[in-house]
């Protein structure tokens, strides 16, 4: 099996990922829906070792023999980029490829909130992108580099797993560290990052406690965080960052999260009504004064009314941007209610009452 040709396909066919597994054919992630590339031959335990060869190094290979798992970037040149996973299952190999454009979007090509703008540019503070797996935290990130690179002169260091977007120094200078291959630990990397005189750190994934910790206090040293948490909404990610921590800190952690928090923005993908691609929802929490002081008083379940009433401070809830973009024919009823965390609350808005 040509690896190389199947993920040139896979670009060209606009898919987002693409799965090798046996047994079966290889699938397609197109617009969110699972496609089988029924006309190619099934795939056989042969071909996915093959393929596994093709788009690894020695050491990537120890690595994966070693710890069963594997994350790693594989690029073609003048084609796109790749986020690799290789695991076990059922005695064989699986190997899921993200794909990852060369090209950075821009926030306005796609579609975000034009709050994006104002909030990495802010000179302190941290800013959490949350969302399920899949649902486009790296893109949206991403794109804020993005801007920010263009607007000011900044000192950014990113701590991915693996490397996807890959930054040029515009008006920012860009340090990108590997997990795996330039660092252990995010942990680590975020320590030692703050002796690199930053300005900006994005953290790829707050996945433990210590990455969290050090995140928070880098933040409160005068430094922009940026990082994404797998959380459906607002309201749980705040709660998910004070839960980590053991029951006798979560009074301290409270009242530093209240002090640096600026936003969180909390992502879905929903395929467009018409045509091919899909389009993010998001639900907006700004660190006002009022949300601060629930969140430092332990009244967290006072947040979605504050989200629902927040508008003239950027806020939103997920029900209203899905009513939005329900009215203006750009998902479907049937798409946004499945998104909903709150489905009958999201037809009452849509009918007016």
């Amino acid at each position: 099996m040509e690896i190389e040709q199947l993920l040139r396909s896979t670009a060209d066919k606009g898919a987002s990922d693409l799965h090798i597994r046996v047994p079966g054919p290889p699938v397609m992630r197109i617009d969110g829906k699972l496609i089988p590339q029924v006309d190619l031959p099934l795939i056989s335990p042969a071909d996915v070792e093959q393929a596994f060869e093709q788009v690894t190094t020695e050491s990537q290979r120890e690595t994966f023999y070693r710890d069963l798992e594997l994350d790693f970037a594989h690029s073609i040149p003048q084609i796109a980029r790749f986020r690799v996973n290789v695991m076990r299952q059922r005695g064989t190999m699986s190997i899921a490829f993200r794909r990852v454009p060369f090209e950075i979007p821009t926030i306005d090509g796609l579609g975000l909130p034009q709050i994006c703008k104002d909030l990495v540019l802010k000179p302190r503070g941290l800013i959490l992108v949350t969302g399920p797996t899949g649902s486009g935290k790296s893109t949206t990130l991403a794109a804020m580099i993005d801007y920010l690179n263009k607007s000011e002169s900044r000192n950014v260091i990113t701590i991915e797993d693996p490397i996807e977007y890959l930054y040029k120094n515009q008006k920012c200078i860009m340090a990108q560290r590997d997990l795996g291959d330039d660092t252990k630990s995010f942990a680590n990397a975020l320590i030692h990052a703050l002796r690199h005189d930053p300005d900006v750190i994005l953290v790829g994934e707050m996945r433990d406690l210590d990455t969290i910790r050090t995140a928070i206090t880098a933040a409160e040293t005068g430094h922009i965080v940026l990082g994404t948490l797998h959380t459906v909404d607002a309201v749980q990610t705040v709660d998910r960052i004070i839960d980590a921590f053991p029951p006798e800190h979560q009074r301290q952690v409270r009242l530093q999260l209240s002090q640096v928090l600026e936003a969180v923005l909390s992502q879905t993908l929903l395929p467009r009504a018409i045509g091919r691609g899909r389009i993010a929802a998001f639900e907006i929490l700004i660190a006002t004064p009022a949300v601060r002081n629930l969140i430092r008083t332990s009244k967290t379940f006072e947040l979605p009314s504050i989200l629902q009433l927040g508008a003239q401070d950027g806020m939103q809830t997920l029900n209203q941007t899905l009513v939005s973009l329900v009215q203006s024919q750009t998902v479907t009823m049937e798409e946004a209610v499945m998104k909903s965390s709150d489905p009958n609350q999201l037809k009452r808005l849509i009918q007016g009452y």
